[in-house]
């Protein structure tokens, strides 16, 4: 078997492979629940006293995702910029993890449950370009590298201030520089418009990513022009599943999230990098409205320079460290040059609540079917692993 189609067929074995010639089958997304079962990034990461510095107003942030469905407390923000697999609008969601993923960026509060995105101010751009469930015209779980390319394109195109990409594969280092072309070179024309790219450091056991792999890397976030984002607990330790490696900058809460529901209403508690790196990704957008003479490198300079450090300095799990909102937003230039390490500012913890509905992680697995490249020029890449 070939490395692609050994790719593919691990792929297909963690989600149901669409009839070829399919563009869709029955959509299931999360039910909303009747209740809210635990803490969300308003206790975890101080949002009322950031809200009073930034809430995202005029930014444009574009979610590469399973779709977004329109939802009331995204009402008046949410705009569709495309479907890679059936030629929509990229408003349609049937699995409800870029609805959940948008809702962590841009939700706007709701006295009856506490919730609310990071800036729920910001206009959110919807591009459909993965999903478990619908299938591209060759019957293939969707999507691949090339549309992933295309997607980040079209975003910057539409004039996305930030990116967010919550889905990640993983490939040994020789491979990925060559099957990853097309990404690194649409990531390289983001960074030249001064987009600021964010993406999930990926799930361990999901999308081919191991502990037990030195040799592997993870896509897209391992290109030197995303900031990429693993996972901690509400202690601030890394989370069980996040997928460590030196391409790592920063880490954000991702278990025991609540967030949006593709039906409506917000829904179960979820866990993954996915839902780590549209925290960040919003806090690039506050950055971007309360700085907006800052570079999209200085605006990830900021982020990376004010995270609070692990007790042993920086590491392969969470990078330099948690994200820290109040200390990304306020901190004086000269305190960025030399970050202290330790807690910059307080922030809640609670404990997580139970019972719990987590997402399946193995959702993020239908992400990018590998498609190989037929030319190119190889990069030596500065965050090959050890």
């Amino acid at each position: 078997m070939s490395g692609v189609a050994a790719v593919v067929a691990m792929l297909t074995l963690l989600a149901p492979v669409p009839t070829p010639g399919a563009s869709s089958v029955r959509c299931q997304p999360p039910a909303a629940a009747a209740e809210r079962a635990g803490p969300g990034p308003a206790e975890r990461l101080c949002l009322p006293a950031v809200h009073t510095v930034a809430t995202g107003r005029g930014q444009r942030i574009a979610v590469i995702d399973t779709g977004v469905a329109p939802h009331s407390r995204l009402a008046g923000r949410l705009v569709g910029l495309g479907d890679a697999l059936a030629g929509g609008t990229g408003l349609d969601d049937c699995d409800g993890h870029g609805t959940a993923v948008a809702g962590l960026i841009g939700a706007a509060a709701d006295s009856r449950d506490g919730f609310v995105g990071v800036a729920p101010d910001a206009r959110i751009l919807a591009v459909r370009q993965f999903s478990p469930t619908v299938a591209g015209a060759d019957g293939h779980p969707a999507g691949d590298l090339g549309s992933l390319a295309a997607a980040v394109r079209r975003s910057v195109e539409a004039g996305a201030t930030v990116v967010n990409i919550s889905g990640a594969v993983c490939l040994p280092a020789e491979r990925a520089a060559v099957d990853g072309a097309a990404v690194h070179s649409a990531l390289r024309a983001a960074a030249a418009a001064d987009v600021v790219v964010v993406a999930a450091a990926g799930n361990l056991d999901s999308g081919g990513c191991a502990a037990d792999r030195p040799d592997l890397v993870s896509l897209p976030g391992w290109d030197d022009d995303v900031l990429t984002v693993g996972a901690v607990g509400p202690d601030d330790r890394p989370a069980r599943f996040t997928m460590p490696g030196p391409w790592v900058d920063v880490a954000a809460p991702g278990t025991d999230v609540r967030s949006l529901t593709a039906g409506g209403g917000t829904g179960p508690l979820l866990d993954g990098t996915s839902f780590a790196a549209p925290l960040v990704a919003g806090l690039a957008a506050l950055i971007r409205e309360h700085h907006p003479g800052l570079s999209a490198r200085e605006v990830t300079n900021r982020i990376t320079a004010t995270a609070r450090r692990p007790p042993a300095g920086r590491d392969d799990a969470v990078g330099s460290g948690v994200v820290d909102l109040v200390a990304a937003l306020t901190s004086e230039p000269a305190s960025l040059s030399s970050p202290t390490p330790g807690v910059t500012s307080e922030l809640a913890r609670p404990a997580p609540a139970t019972p719990r509905a987590g997402w399946p992680l193995a959702a993020l697995a239908t992400l990018l079917t590998i498609a190989t490249a037929t030319t190119g020029v190889l990069r030596r890449h500065p965050r090959t692993p050890p």
